[in-house]
Order: structure tokens, then sequence, then C-alpha cells
């Protein structure tokens, strides 16, 4: 993907063609008679004003942008799309209703949603550990492109009825013809047929497929987005209130809190078990909405030392969680995926306090190098660990969930860190 842009909202063909104008540095005056346009048409066609730019002003366009390979083809299928979306049709359909609201997310939307709508990606997947919110992730990237970008959305739960005969196949690209539409595959675990994708994005010139699944399936031309846990307060904020209520993972428990107990508020003297909940279940959203659940019975507090002896005795409450499992469930699924290697490699990971690099990485596996940054790599697609920011490069932790499953010594105190 390309950087540089932050998206403020779903870009069309001519806020691409400013972006591309502005990153060579070139005037609409210069880009007009390098083009052999007016630069009355420049404007227009920026402004939103020209809806359906002509396939030869396109070409010009691109000429003079100096756009190649992808970038020209993203460029061109961006003036297509935009084309395509002016005219006559149905009213474009709407992806399901969210039932909760998404918090601390908004850097991901942006990140998703850019790279469908402006650099035209057409296969992305978001992958990561059961729980993390990768199914709400992509209804708010799929609500951004209905509601500002007019597409069409189809929604299909794979993980209830995967695969697609011919017949479904043919009413799927009937209902999705030429126009913009984001298709969502999700919870696709057990992968996607290539050969579907392949019929789907010749059939369907507008057609874009978002995937979500725990393990990326390797897609050609595919783009995957590993979604990690929510941030996590460090120990140095348990006693300001206000700095935690600012922290992602503390922000979706607090909201979780105020519904469930309606003028909660954070006081410092529960400040200190609210931040040790949000380490302990590692910023993981699913398990945060699984100990606000039993909020209405328990406080942070003595949330905090039920969970002692592990956080995985922390289950569903008995009433508004039919169906979920308990906190270590998605952590014992990831687990069981792993090879051998990789299992052992995280255990060794595990037992290590702190963050640590690749290096550290190969040379505590005592593996070939590819082989171990091989087996770091899959490890951080499957959640298991998360990078942490870092001033000499790229550095990661394991979860605290993983340190307390394998009886590592890194993880935070319980008690302790709840003051």
């Amino acid at each position: 993907m390309d950087g540089g842009h932050t998206l403020q909202s779903t870009a069309g063909f001519g806020e691409l063609l400013r972006i591309r104008r502005e990153r060579i540095g070139l005037t609409q005056q210069v880009l007009a008679d390098h083009a052999t346009l007016s630069v009355r048409a420049i404007r227009d066609m920026e402004s939103g004003r020209v809806q359906r730019p002509r396939q030869e002003t396109v070409r010009l366009l691109a000429d003079a942008l100096r756009l190649e390979g992808r970038s020209r083809s993203v460029f061109e299928a961006a003036a297509r799309r935009q084309a395509l979306a002016e005219e006559p049709r149905d009213e474009p359909t709407a992806p399901p209703v969210a039932r909760g609201a998404i918090v601390g997310r908004e850097p991901e939307i942006d990140v998703l949603t850019e790279a469908l709508a402006v650099h035209g990606d057409r296969l992305v997947t978001v992958a990561g550990l059961g729980g993390v919110g990768k199914t709400r992730l992509v209804l708010e990237v799929a609500r951004r492109l209905h509601l500002t970008a007019r597409w069409s959305v189809r929604w299909i739960d794979w993980a209830r009825q995967p695969g697609m005969g011919p017949e479904r196949r043919a009413d799927l690209v009937g209902a999705i013809g030429a126009r913009p539409t984001l298709l969502v595959l999700d919870g696709a675990d057990a992968g996607v047929e290539t050969a579907l994708l392949d019929e789907l994005f010749q059939r369907c010139p507008g057609l874009s497929v978002l995937i979500t699944a725990r393990v990326a399936q390797p897609l050609p031309g595919g783009q995957v987005v590993p979604l990690a846990p929510l941030p996590t307060p460090g120990p140095e904020l348990d006693h300001d209130p206000a700095a935690l209520a600012e922290v992602g993972a503390v922000r979706l428990l607090l909201s979780h809190l105020r519904r469930l107990r309606p003028g909660y508020r954070l006081e410092p003297e529960e400040a200190p078990a609210v931040a040790a909940l949000c380490r302990q279940l590692d910023g993981l959203p699913g398990a945060l909405e699984l100990a606000a659940g039993w909020s209405t019975v328990l406080s942070p507090r003595q949330l905090v030392a039920r969970m002692a002896d592990g956080p995985f005795h922390l289950g569903p409450p008995p009433a508004g969680f039919g169906g979920r499992g308990g906190v270590g469930e998605a952590l014992d699924a990831a687990v069981d995926r792993l090879t051998l290697g990789q299992r052992d490699l995280l255990q060794r990971l595990a037992a290590e306090p702190g963050d640590w690099s690749g290096e550290d990485a190969v040379e505590l596996s005592g593996r070939p190098p590819q082989e171990s940054l091989a087996a770091v790599h899959e490890l951080l697609a499957s959640g298991l660990i998360r990078s942490v920011p870092a001033r000499d490069g790229v550095r990661f932790t394991v979860l605290n969930l993983c340190r307390r499953l394998f009886g590592g010594a890194g993880a935070y105190p319980v008690l302790a860190a709840a003051g």
C-alpha cells in the first residue's frame, strides 16, 4: 500500500487525482499543460464536478502523472468505478447492522478503508486470534464504504455456509454486476478457493473482497492485515485515571462497564484493578467483554482476585453471552494450530521476561535463522505475540495469556498490579 495520505473520507477518482498530482509536486496548471487539458478540467475533476471522465482523458492524465504498472491500473479502475457509481441503479445493499460500538480501532479502520477505496486493493484478509474483533472491525469498514462511497455490501457468514456451488455463484454474480461492491467472507478459517475469487473478480469489475480468518490463507494478489489486541496500559499509569482512560483496552472495558453499570466512573482507588484486568487479558476485546459481563456482581478488584490462579477460569456470564466460550478457548485453538517447532519457540519466548527482537528469537530457538524468523511471523499472524513500540527496530512480546498458559515468568503479577 502507498503511504503518506490519511483518509478523511472515502476517496473517489477526483480525490485520487489530487493525491497523485500533489505527490509528485505538480500544480493544477502544470498538470493541465502536461496532459494537454485545460486547468478548469483538472479543477472540475478534482472537485468532483466531473463525474464521468472520458477514457482518453484518463489516459492523458495517467501519462502526465507518469503512472505505470499497478499504480496506473488503480488510477484507471477508480475512474471506471466512479462512472459506474453514477449510472442509475437500485439502492446499494447495506451491510448488517452492528450490535455494539467499536472502540479503539480508528487507525485500523482508516488503513483498511484507504486500502480498498484509495489504493484499489481488491483482496484483503484480516487475520487474528478469536475474540480480537475482526468481524466488528470489518463491519465498520463496510459501513463507511456503504455510506460515503455508496458501495453495495454483500456479507456471507463463511463459517456457517462455506463454499459456493455454481448456482449460488451465478446468483451472486448477477446481484453484484459491475457496480462497486464489497464482498465480505466472514470467518473463512477453512479457506476460500482461489478459482472462485478469480471468477468473481473477472465477472464483477467493481468487486473487492474482504476476508476474516483466524489464520490467513496465502492468496495470489492478496494483502494480509494482522489484527492485534488493543493497546494495554503500563504499570506507570495505574494511579492516573485520566491517562488510563485514553488507552485503547481501558476505553473498551470502561464502555462495557458503563453500559452495565450506568453512571460508573473510574475512581483512583479502582484504577489499578482496571489496568490489571486489561493487562492480564492482553486488551483482547472478547475477553474484556466477558470480564465486564461479571461487573454486575463483582468489582474489578474482585475480578482480579478471582484470576489470581489464571484468567482461564473466566467463563461467560450466564445471561447475554449465549454460545461464547471462555477466555482460554481461542488461545487453545490458536496454539493447537501451531507446528511443533512453532510451539516450542513460543514456549521458550513465554519464559523470557520483557520484549525481544527477531534476532533474539533466532538465538533462543537454536534453529536456522530463516526457520526461526518464519516461526515468529506465524506467531504474529496467529495473534499469540504482538509488536511493541521500540526505538531500535521491530520488537515483540508474548501475550500475557500465553505466558500464563505455559507458566512463563514474564507476565504481570496479578495481585501486585491490582495495588
